[in-house]
């Protein structure tokens, strides 16, 4: 069995989580801070680490299955599972440098 790319396929789901957005904030997933992990096992497996901007997000039932719908249908990928998590709880500081500037909090 060929050894996989970790670090080749991260890349490659760090991009695909840039193509999901929150509905409320017109910036993505993975800019917002809402990635808190990304694992990849030996077997291609993936599991994501995630949170919200709010327990009560109203996309709180179809967020997740849409990330790992997205990085399940990837080339490489056998299989995704998103967790979502609260701690530690989102704030606008997770939020990377560009959706800062995005949201003009820059």
């Amino acid at each position: 069995m060929a050894t996989i790319n970790k670090q080749a396929l991260e890349e490659q789901i760090i991009q695909t989580l840039k193509t999901i957005y929150d509905p409320e904030i017109p910036v993505d997933i993975f800019e917002l801070g809402l990635i808190y992990e990304i694992s990849i096992d030996d077997d291609a497996n993936v599991k994501i680490k995630m949170t919200l901007t709010s327990p009560a997000c109203p996309v709180a039932g179809s967020l997740p299955p849409e990330v790992e719908q997205k990085i399940a249908a990837m080339l490489g990928v056998k299989s995704a599972k998103a967790e979502v998590v609260w701690n530690p709880p989102w704030d606008k500081d997770m939020m990377s440098e560009v959706a800062k500037l995005d949201l003009g909090f820059l």
